[in-house]
C-alpha cells in the first residue's frame, strides 16, 4: 500500500511538473487573482505598460437566459474600467471566429446594466491565445476591430477581438511572452511575475494543495485509462476464447469429413484458416 502511494506521488509531482501555461487549468492557476501576472499578460499583448489591472477572476459563468451561457477563462478589469476575457486554445476548432463575436457580444449584455446609457457600455477586449496560426498569416498578432469598407476608418464601439499565435517565439516582448506560455521551469521564464507564481503552484505545499482539480484531473484520466486497458483486456480475453472455440468446432467437422466450404460455412474461420488446420489433421 505504501510502495503503491510513493508510486501515485510521484506520478501526480511528474504531471504537475509538466505543466505549463499553454495548458488552460494551469493557466487559470497561473493568473487567478493574481494582478501582476494578468498585468504583464495584456501589457505585452496590447504594447500598453500604462495597463493597470484592477482585478482579476478565472472560470467566470456568465448566464444568458435568452441562449448559449459562457464559462470565460480570464476575466480581468483595468484602472480605466476596461474588460479582457483571455482564452487559451489548443485546439483549432476551440477558435473560430464567430466564437470570439459571441464572447465580445456577452461580454456587452453582461456589463450594460439596465436603465443605463449605451455609452457607458465599457470598452471590452476578447483575446484568444492559440496554439497554431488558426487564421494563417503567419502573423505574430491579429487586431480585429470594426471598420467602415468606404472609407476604410475605424468604426470605434469599443470592442476588439485579438488572436495571439503562441507559434511565433522570437526574442520580442511578445515572442519571449510566448515562450514562457510553453516553459515548465520557473527558473526559465522571461518574466518575473509569471516565475514567482509558478515557483509557488509547483514547489511548494500550499501551491500543491492549491491544485487540487488538476490533480482530481488526473486522478480521473488515470481511472478512465485504466478502464479502458481493462475494457480492451477483456476484448481481447473473449476474442480469443471465441477463436478457440471457432478452432475447435472446425476440427471436430474436418475429423468427421465435412468438406471444406462446410467448415468455413459453419466455424466462421476464414477459408485459409479451414485449409491450415485440414493440412495438420492430415499430415
Amino acid at each position: 500500500m505504501q510502495t503503491t502511494e510513493v508510486g501515485q506521488n510521484s506520478e501526480i509531482k511528474q504531471v504537475i511538473g509538466s505543466l505549463c501555461m499553454m495548458n488552460n487549468r494551469f493557466m487559470n492557476f497561473m493568473l487567478d487573482d493574481n494582478k501582476k501576472a494578468a498585468q504583464v499578460f495584456l501589457r505585452v499583448i496590447l504594447g500598453d505598460d500604462k495597463i493597470k489591472v484592477r482585478n482579476v477572476r478565472i472560470q467566470s459563468f456568465i448566464q444568458n437566459i435568452y441562449g448559449h451561457s459562457s464559462q470565460l477563462d480570464i476575466l480581468a478589469q483595468d484602472s480605466k474600467g476596461r474588460y479582457f476575457n483571455v482564452e487559451v486554445q489548443r485546439s483549432d476548432e476551440g477558435a473560430p471566429a464567430r466564437r470570439a463575436r459571441f464572447y465580445s457580444s456577452i461580454l456587452d449584455t453582461h456589463f450594460l446594466q439596465p436603465g443605463k446609457l449605451y455609452e457607458e457600455l465599457p470598452d471590452t477586449y476578447v483575446i484568444f491565445i492559440t496554439e497554431n496560426d488558426v487564421l494563417h498569416d503567419n502573423l505574430p498578432l491579429y487586431n480585429i476591430r470594426r471598420r467602415i469598407d468606404e472609407n476604410a476608418k475605424c468604426f470605434e464601439d469599443g470592442s476588439r477581438i485579438i488572436y495571439v499565435n503562441s507559434q511565433r517565439r522570437d526574442n520580442t516582448a511578445l515572442g519571449k511572452l510566448m515562450q514562457d506560455l510553453y516553459c515548465t521551469e520557473p527558473k526559465n521564464l522571461h518574466y518575473r511575475e509569471f516565475a514567482e507564481r509558478m515557483e509557488f503552484l509547483k514547489y511548494s505545499k500550499e501551491g500543491e494543495e492549491k491544485m487540487t482539480d488538476v490533480i482530481e484531473e488526473y486522478a480521473a484520466r488515470k481511472a478512465e485509462s485504466l478502464a479502458k486497458e481493462a475494457a480492451r483486456k477483456a476484448a481481447k480475453e473473449a476474442e480469443e476464447k471465441e477463436q478457440a472455440n471457432r478452432i475447435e468446432l472446425a476440427q471436430g467437422l474436418l475429423a468427421d469429413g465435412m468438406s471444406i466450404e462446410f467448415t468455413v460455412r459453419h466455424s466462421k474461420l476464414t477459408e485459409a484458416e479451414v485449409r491450415e488446420l485440414a493440412s495438420k489433421l492430415s499430415a
